[in-house]
């Protein structure tokens, strides 16, 4: 299992684009076989910054959703409107490896 939390900043002014591309993103991944969670989080003091909190089964599955035709256009479509890099931090579960 795979965890992968990436942050966003998104552009004065684009708030709506951004979510309508992200919608794209969000519905395809949830789809995906390889994917277990994908949730989008709005920081509560600061309308412009997102989470994305996503599981995957694998890091394989990680990189099979980096080459579906979601991701990609919703990176086209958002690429320009946000401020600086999407930042990425990976985490492995604690408590889930004592459940089985």
């Amino acid at each position: 299992m795979l965890i992968q939390m990436v942050s966003i900043t998104v552009k004065p002014g684009h708030l709506e684009e951004f979510l309508d591309a992200f919608r794209v993103n969000y519905e395809g991944t949830r789809k995906e076989p390889g994917n277990l969670r994908f949730d989008v989080l709005r920081d509560p003091e600061d309308d412009h910054k997102f989470v994305v909190y996503e599981v995957f089964r694998s890091p394989e599955a990680l990189e099979a959703h980096r080459g579906t035709p979601h991701y990609s256009e919703c990176v086209s479509r958002i690429d320009p409107i946000i401020e600086g890099p999407r930042t990425k931090q990976y985490y492995r579960p604690v408590m889930a490896e004592f459940m089985s």
